[in-house]
C-alpha cells in the first residue's frame, strides 16, 4: 500500500454530534482534509489526553462551545489518497455524542473552523456536508 514519506502510522483524533433544539453543530473546515466542507467538530488527541478530554477541548477550540462528552456513537477510518496514490491522511476517529453545557453561547469559530453554526436538520441539504457527517446524523436520528 502507498503511503506518504512522511506518514508512519494513523493519527488518533475525536469528534462530536452536537444536538441542540433540532440542530447540529457543524464547522466549516478550514484545511485538509475537507477543507471546506462543513462537518461535526474535532480534531487530534493529545499526548496525555483522554478521548472525553480531547473531544471537550477540540469542541471548545473550533466553536467556543462548552460541551459534555457523552458515549461513543461511531469510530471509522478515514483515509485519504492524492491523485498519485499514496496515502495523504490517515486518522482513526472516534465520534461521540455530546451535549452543550452552554447552548446559547455565541459560536466563536477557531483554530482549524472557518466558521460554526448551529443547523437545522432541515438545511442540511443547502450545505456543502461531509459525506461521513450526513451519514452519522442520518444514522443518529434513525435511532
Amino acid at each position: 500500500m502507498p503511503a506518504r514519506n512522511n506518514l508512519q502510522s494513523p493519527k488518533a483524533a475525536v469528534g462530536a454530534l452536537v444536538l441542540n433544539k433540532g440542530r447540529v453543530l457543524l464547522v466549516k473546515r478550514e484545511t485538509a482534509p475537507s477543507k471546506g466542507l462543513w462537518a461535526i467538530p474535532g480534531g487530534k488527541i493529545e499526548l496525555g489526553e483522554t478521548m472525553d478530554q480531547a473531544v471537550e477541548r477540540e469542541i471548545l477550540e473550533e466553536t467556543g462551545l462548552i460541551i459534555r462528552a457523552g458515549h461513543i456513537i461511531h469510530i471509522f477510518d478515514n483515509i485519504v489518497h492524492n491523485s498519485n496514490g499514496d496515502i495523504q491522511f490517515h486518522y482513526i476517529i472516534v465520534d461521540f455524542l455530546a451535549h452543550p453545557l452552554n447552548p446559547e453561547a455565541k459560536l466563536t469559530p477557531g483554530d482549524d473552523a472557518a466558521d460554526a453554526r448551529w443547523v437545522a436538520l432541515d438545511e442540511l441539504d443547502s450545505l456543502s456536508v461531509t459525506e461521513t457527517t450526513l451519514n452519522l446524523i442520518q444514522r443518529v436520528m434513525k435511532g
